[in-house]
C-alpha cells in the first residue's frame, strides 16, 4: 500500500503544475492523432485498390513529405503573423475536409497534387502548437508542457493504426473519414475552447531577448542547432524504414512481433516520460538533449548483437530512452532561445529540419543498409550518435554566450 500511495504521489507531482490550456492542447493533439490511420495504410490503399504500382505509391507518399516541408516553415511564419490559435484551428478544419475529399478521388495526379496540399496544411500546426505550449508554460515548466504533449501524440498514435487495420478490412474509405473527422472534432474542441486567439505572451519586464525579430538567419547558434537536429531525425526515422525491414529479415520476427517491439516505445513513453521530466526539471536542457542523442544512436547500435525477441526489446527500451530525453528538451531549447516575436519562424524551421530528415533518412537509410549492408547502417547509427553527444554538449557550453548580430 504504501509503494502504491509513493507510485501515486510521483505521478501526481508529475503531471501538476501545468495550466489548463497546457492540457487543452494536449487533448487537442490526442483527438487529432487518434483518427491517424491513413498514412499507415496509404501503400496498401493505393497498390491494392487502384492497382498503382509501388514506385507510384511511394512518389504519392514522398509529395505529402514536400508539403510537409513548405508546410512546416509557412506554418512558422504564419505563427507569427496571424497567431498560434488562428493557425491551429485553419490547419485542423483544413486538414479534415481534405481527408475526406482525398478517399473521393481516384486519379493518381489528383491524389498526388491533394497529398502535396494536404502535407502543407497539416504540418503548419507544429511549429503553431509548439509555439502556443510555450506561450502557456512559463520557461521552467516548458519541457513539462511539450512531455504532455509528445504523451498526448503516443497515446492518440497508438489508436489510429489499430483501429485502421480492422477499418480497412471492411472498406477503405472509412479511414479517409474517420482521419477526416478526428480532425474535424479536434478543431471544434479547439475553437470551443479557445473562443478567441490568445495574445501573444510578452517577455517579464527586464529579461534577457534571445534574437532581434529580422535576425533568425544570422542566429548561427540556432542554424547549428537546425542542423544537429536534421541528422538526429535521420537516425531516429530508421524506425519507419529500415527497423522493421532488419527485424523481419534478420531476427526472423513477423509483423505482429515486430509490431509489439514498437509498442515498447509507446508504452514506455506514456507510463515513464511525464515522471522523467520531473525528475530531471533541473537538469541543463543541452545535457539532457545530449545524452538523449547517445541513448538514441546507442540502442540501434545494439541491434545487430542479438537476435531474440527479448533482446531486441532491450534495445528498444535503450533508444526510447534517448527518444524521451531529447525530443521534448529540444523543444524546450528553441523556445526558450528565441522571443516571443519570433517564436513561430523558430518553431517552423525546427519542424523543417526534421520534416527534411523524414525525407532524406528514408532513402539515405535504405542506400546504406542496401550497399554496405545493415550492420553498417546501425553501427553508424551509434557512431552518429557519439557525435551528436559532443555537439550538443558544446551547444550547452556556447548557450550562454550573448548574440550579435551585427
Amino acid at each position: 500500500m504504501v509503494i502504491l500511495k509513493r507510485i501515486f504521489s510521483l505521478y501526481r507531482s508529475a503531471y501538476s503544475g501545468l495550466p489548463k490550456e497546457a492540457w487543452m492542447l494536449s487533448l487537442v493533439e490526442f483527438i487529432n492523432r487518434s483518427g491517424t490511420m491513413v498514412f499507415f495504410f496509404m501503400t496498401l490503399y493505393l497498390t491494392q485498390v487502384f492497382q498503382f504500382t509501388p514506385t507510384q505509391a511511394g512518389q504519392v507518399i514522398s509529395a505529402y513529405g514536400i508539403g510537409a516541408l513548405l508546410g512546416s516553415y509557412a506554418g512558422g511564419r504564419l505563427t507569427d503573423a496571424i497567431g498560434a490559435y488562428n493557425v491551429q484551428k485553419l490547419s485542423l478544419a483544413i486538414t479534415g475536409f481534405t481527408f475526406i475529399l482525398l478517399g473521393q478521388l481516384k486519379s493518381y495526379w489528383l491524389i498526388t497534387a491533394v497529398m502535396f496540399f494536404m502535407g502543407v496544411c497539416s504540418e503548419a500546426l507544429h511549429p503553431a502548437n509548439a509555439t502556443a505550449i510555450s506561450q502557456v508554460c512559463p520557461p521552467e515548466l516548458r519541457t513539462k508542457g511539450f512531455a504532455l504533449n509528445r504523451l498526448a501524440i503516443n497515446l492518440g498514435v497508438s489508436i489510429g493504426p489499430v483501429v485502421g487495420g480492422y477499418l480497412a478490412l471492411i472498406d477503405y474509405k472509412l479511414l479517409f473519414w474517420i482521419d477526416g473527422l478526428t480532425c474535424l472534432l479536434a478543431a471544434g474542441v479547439f475553437m470551443l475552447f479557445f473562443k478567441t486567439a490568445r495574445p501573444v505572451q510578452e517577455s517579464p519586464a527586464g529579461a534577457p531577448v534571445s534574437t532581434p525579430t529580422q535576425a533568425v538567419w544570422r542566429d548561427f547558434y540556432f542554424l547549428k542547432v537546425l542542423v544537429f537536429v536534421f541528422f538526429l531525425g535521420v537516425i531516429f526515422v530508421q524506425l519507419f524504414n529500415t527497423f522493421p525491414l532488419f527485424f523481419r529479415t534478420v531476427y526472423g520476427l513477423k509483423e505482429n512481433r515486430i509490431g509489439l517491439l514498437i509498442a515498447v516505445n509507446t508504452v514506455m513513453i506514456v507510463l515513464f516520460e511525464m515522471l522523467l521530466m520531473d525528475a530531471l526539471k533541473k537538469w541543463p536542457v543541452g545535457k539532457m538533449i545530449a545524452l538523449g542523442a547517445l541513448l538514441l544512436g546507442g540502442g540501434f547500435a545494439l541491434m545487430p548483437l542479438g537476435s531474440t525477441f527479448i533482446y531486441g526489446c532491450i534495445t528498444v527500451a535503450v533508444w526510447t530512452m534517448g527518444e524521451m530525453l531529447s525530443m521534448p528538451s529540444l523543444t524546450t531549447l528553441i523556445a526558450n532561445h528565441s522571443n516571443d516575436a519570433v517564436r513561430g519562424k523558430y518553431m517552423g524551421l525546427f519542424s523543417f529540419a526534421f520534416a527534411l530528415s523524414m525525407v532524406v533518412g528514408p532513402l539515405l537509410g535504405a542506400k546504406i543498409y542496401d550497399s554496405l549492408g545493415p550492420n553498417t547502417l546501425w553501427f553508424g547509427c551509434g557512431a552518429a550518435g557519439i557525435i551528436l553527444w559532443w555537439c550538443f554538449l558544446s551547444l550547452e557550453k556556447a548557450k550562454n554566450k550573448s548574440y550579435n548580430p551585427g
